[in-house]
């Protein structure tokens, strides 16, 4: 009987790997070897000729992990901004919907009632919405607000950076 294969990771006899499987397997083995969990670039540029990987390719990847590096570090400066504003939104609404609370219990409350169904239900629907958006964040408009944020955060540094110069060393 004929040896068949049915094993979509199996061709010619040879096991293969997605290449997202592969590099989590030498993540995993090149962290275990390397003993302070670092590598030199000499290592890397060893590690990258024994799995035939050109210099090149070596030096484009760096390249792009420095871009992302500071991508990631700016997504989480952006997301903690943004958590903060929303704990900060709900402070308020606490201690207004709290301070109108304790006037309407003191002053009877009957004339109150409907305004404060007015001036704090749209407010609690914002702070909701907001909620949502930040902990079930739709991709697309994630993205969108990240870029804009991170355009303004860019100009700021820019301009930041020209008037330093201009005032110089004070």
């Amino acid at each position: 009987m004929a040896d068949v294969t049915t094993d979509a990771y199996v061709r010619d006899g040879e096991f293969l790997y997605q290449a997202e499987d592969a590099q989590q397997i030498l993540s995993l083995a090149i962290a275990q070897q390397t003993e302070s969990g670092e590598l030199s670039r000499t290592q890397l540029l060893e590690i990258a000729d024994e799995l035939g990987i050109a210099p090149e390719t070596i030096a484009a990847a760096e390249r792009e992990w420095d871009v992302k590096k500071y991508e990631i570090a700016d997504q989480k400066v952006f997301d903690g901004q943004r958590k903060q504003r929303l704990q900060n939104d709900i402070a308020q609404f606490a201690i207004w919907g709290g301070g109108a609370l304790v006037f309407q219990l003191v002053t009877g409350g009957w004339l109150w009632n409907p305004l404060l169904y007015i001036v704090f239900g749209p407010w609690a629907l914002q702070i909701a919405w907001d909620a949502w958006r930040i902990y079930r964040p739709n991709n697309y408009s994630y993205r969108k607000e990240f870029e804009r944020w991170r355009r303004k955060q860019q100009v700021k540094r820019a301009v930041g950076g020209a008037v330093r110069r201009l005032l110089g060393p004070l």
